[in-house]
């Protein structure tokens, strides 16, 4: 079964939240290194979590997409919870790397 336009635009936000939490990652594990404490180790916990939970996302996109297949709203909304997250890490990105 071929995956639908929204199903396909929820793959590519969550591969980019993951790209961006491999950025955030990195930056916060040199940080860690750095300065030890447990804010930054708290960070680096959540992108190692946010990160999997995208990881997941994208492998049951390909593999069951038929969870999501019959119902366009749940397609749609698997969407904006995809671009709103995206939103939130591309905001703390952006303040990170400054």
């Amino acid at each position: 079964m071929a995956m639908t336009t929204s199903l396909t635009v929820a793959t590519a936000l969550a591969g980019l939240n993951a790209l961006l939490l491999l950025a955030l990652g990195a930056v916060w594990l040199r940080n860690y290194r750095t300065f030890g404490t447990n804010l930054i180790l708290g960070l680096l916990a959540f992108a190692a979590v946010m990160l999997l939970e995208n990881l997941l996302a994208v492998y049951y996109f390909f593999s069951m997409q038929m969870l999501y297949a019959s119902d366009p709203v749940a397609q749609q909304a698997v969407v904006v919870l995809r671009g709103l997250q995206f939103l939130a890490l591309l905001f703390l990105t952006y303040v990170t790397m400054q």
